[in-house]
């Protein structure tokens, strides 16, 4: 019996201190991003609590202009107002590991976010310090595809059946040797000459910075290079970035590009052009792995140290992975591929389940197949630049402004400007 009342009176003790805590938190909740993305299905799928506004503060990435906005902000948050504390902020794989390896993060654990049973174990790998201690979670997983032009590939590979595309494109060398075929055809293998940057920079033996802190070109690096080169000298490709307009433009249904390579965010929220009302060619898509399993990105939601609304902070991270329903919507309404295994399971096995961008066919059940193959690996909190820096500086050759050595010397005085400490060759 005195056990009894002493959990009892335990348990109302912690029931009674529950609306002082909640009380005592902030009414200002700061959300840093790069972009609109998350926000929409926030503001569809999470429930505010009364009495809280929510603001935005998004800076676009490019340039680093985002990580810049960012940095100042935790580095002035032990001093800042409680209305203007950061309170959660997005981040990318390119960089997570600059704020999850330091104190300007937090342990979510200790906030309450406890269960990661059903999350694909990179995901909490990704937001984790040297120690294991877990600073964020992500709301979706991004295994990576090759997403192609169904009506494209059947005059190119004479098929649009995804397993039959997968056998014609299942090695880099099948895909050059279609690009000519393409080519011939008078189609665009792919609409960008960085499409393919993606699958052979996240299939790397080593990491662009080593130990002794020099850049290196890792051999799947070269080798996108010298593929990139030959696909633009013999018209295979385009000269214009991933975002350009002039690549975007072919994902309409006069577009002439067959291939373009992401996860399952970037035809929901890249592919605009192709499910166009008027313009767009919405079904004419399907997808397969491709020549290299890869992942892309990915956004995470991370717990800065010192926000004075760490309940709420904890119940939102917990609610994008945890909560079935909501989970579940992130796949039927938002075509995500959502990080909760269970969740895409139930669709994957679903035989009536499918995508109409797609055609009909079931993309999370090919999804949760490429998950098994992702490794965070060979990381560094540099990525996004280096990726960034070489892709832009290499471009100026594609396109003929500069030779390939000058556009090498360029991007070693970009890495030079933007991080001293790296040596270059």
């Amino acid at each position: 019996m005195k056990k009894i009342l002493v959990l009892v009176l335990a348990l109302c003790l912690v029931l009674g201190c529950l609306p002082a805590f909640a009380e005592e938190e902030g009414k200002v909740f700061n959300i840093y991003a790069w972009n609109e993305e998350f926000k929409g299905f926030f503001e569809k799928y999470y429930e505010v609590p009364e009495g809280v506004t929510v603001n935005w503060i998004i800076t676009p990435s490019d340039g680093g202009a985002y990580q810049q906005k960012l940095d100042e902000a935790l580095l002035n948050q032990a001093d800042a107002a409680a209305d203007d504390k950061v309170d959660m902020f997005l981040a990318e794989a390119d960089y997570i590991l600059k704020y999850a390896g330091t104190d300007l993060t937090q342990d979510i654990e200790a906030l309450g976010v406890t269960d990661f049973s059903n999350t694909y174990a990179y995901t909490v790998q990704a937001a984790s310090d040297a120690n294991g201690v877990v600073k964020g979670t992500s709301f979706q997983c991004c295994p990576a595809a090759l997403i192609y032009r169904r009506s494209i590939a059947k005059e190119v590979l004479g098929t649009d059946d995804p397993a039959e595309v997968q056998a014609a494109l299942s090695d880099w060398d099948k895909f050059n040797a279609a690009a000519e075929v393409a080519a011939e055809k008078g189609y665009l293998m792919t609409a960008s000459f960085a499409a393919t940057y993606r699958v052979f920079s996240n299939n790397t033996t080593s990491p662009w910075v080593n130990e002794n802190n020099e850049l290196q070109f890792d051999p799947q690096i070269t080798a996108w290079m010298e593929q990139t080169d030959t696909f633009v000298k013999n018209g295979y490709t385009l000269t214009s970035g991933i975002w350009d307009d002039e690549t975007t433009a072919q994902m309409f249904a006069d577009g002439k590009a067959m291939c373009y390579f992401g996860p399952a965010w970037y035809f929901n929220f890249s592919m605009g052009n192709a499910q166009d009302p008027e313009k767009g060619c919405y079904g004419d898509w399907a997808i397969c792995q491709g020549p290299q399993a890869h992942f892309w990105g990915g956004t995470w939601l991370m717990a800065p140290a010192g926000t004075d609304n760490p309940t709420m902070l904890a119940d939102i991270m917990d609610t994008f992975i945890n909560d079935e329903e909501v989970c579940s919507k992130l796949v039927e309404n938002e075509a995500q591929f959502s990080n909760n295994q269970a969740v895409n399971a139930k669709y994957a096995e679903d035989p009536a389940f499918g995508n109409a961008f797609l055609g009909g066919q079931n993309d999370v059940a090919l999804f949760v197949e490429l998950a098994k193959n992702i490794k965070f690996e060979n990381i560094t909190i540099y990525d996004q630049l280096l990726n960034e820096g070489l892709q832009n500086q290499l471009q100026e050759y594609y396109r003929g402004s500069v030779d390939e050595e000058t556009a090498l010397k360029n991007f070693y005085n970009y890495v030079n400007e933007t991080y001293p400490a790296i040596v270059t060759p």
